[in-house]
């Protein structure tokens, strides 16, 4: 008889606001009863969830199942890269847009684990940023501009609590909406004064829990998409947006849009968010690693 396989199962209980734990017990379950062994390691922080997966690779499992956002992902997603570990990704975040851009299932935590075992091995790029002397992985999408602003004053409004704090934030920097002066550099091109109201350079074509602003970008294509508006007033921001929302945003004149491997950014005020986390502040350099990570999504 085969050997069952061995997976680690590194879980972020709080994700998405508790559905970390309940969709680990799901995924467990499901994968228990294909015959697979299954080691559950859970961290509640990230320093935590990072040591975990040091663990996990150091015993040599047949793959790693991770259980969380896209955030509990990128934390560890370099260490299992540089391991050439395959990674299952179950998604209980609250945008879940790695997730989309695999066709990974977002609300069913077993058909997402089942790729462990019956799945196909995919490998896609690792986007790394480098800022304020530290680099990091992310999986989907770097925020530079209005949103990435946006994030911020999120993060440092203590009240309201929930989704209108979110709110909250959009309507006060809406209100300070003033471009940014961007200095882009694009490969090995001279560097350009690129004043903007939005700038993301992705690996994926979402953010925000299915924002398409890199409509088209793909995790696979060896590629960064590099997406820039224009300076816009508020009441032109406001009709701009919904085009962002629905992806159709990429063939207006306010919007420039190419590809790149490696992208340079500086600002006075620039604020980087990246998968949801702020990892950078007054300039960057961004990158991507080709095919870097072997992820386990459904057979089509």
């Amino acid at each position: 008889m085969p050997e069952p396989v061995r997976l680690a199962m590194i879980v972020n209980p709080r994700a998405g606001k508790g559905r970390g734990a309940r969709a680990a017990a799901v995924a467990e379950r499901m994968l228990r009863d294909t015959g697979a062994v299954v080691s559950v390691l859970a961290g509640d922080t990230a320093a935590q969830t990072r040591a975990l997966a040091h663990q996990a690779v150091h015993e040599r499992h047949d793959g790693v199942v991770v259980v969380g956002g896209d955030g509990t992902l990128t934390g560890i997603v370099d260490v299992l890269a540089d391991a050439d570990v395959p990674v299952t990704l179950v998604p209980a975040g609250t945008g879940n847009d790695l997730a989309r851009a695999l066709g990974i299932p977002t609300g069913d935590p077993a058909a997402a684990a089942s790729a462990a075992v019956h799945g196909s091995p995919r490998r896609i790029d690792l986007g790394s940023i480098s800022s304020q002397g530290e680099s990091r992985a992310f999986l989907t999408i770097a925020a530079l501009g209005f949103d990435a602003k946006v994030s911020e004053r999120t993060n440092t409004l203590r009240h309201p609590r929930g989704p209108l704090r979110y709110y909250l934030a959009l309507v006060i920097e809406l209100l300070r909406l003033r471009p940014t002066d961007f200095r882009v550099r694009v490969d090995s091109g001279e560097e350009q004064s690129m004043p903007g109201t939005l700038l993301a350079v992705g690996n994926t074509s979402s953010y925000g829990g299915g924002m398409p602003i890199c409509v088209g970008a793909r995790p696979d294509d060896g590629a960064l998409d590099l997406v820039r508006v224009a300076p816009l007033g508020r009441l032109r921001l406001l009709t701009v947006f919904p085009l962002l929302l629905r992806g159709t945003h990429l063939s207006r004149p306010e919007v420039l849009h190419r590809q790149a491997r490696r992208v340079q950014v500086s600002a006075p005020d620039l604020v980087v968010y990246a998968d949801g986390e702020r990892v950078g502040a007054g300039e960057c350099v961004i990158g991507i690693r080709p095919g870097a990570v072997t992820m386990m999504v459904p057979r089509r």
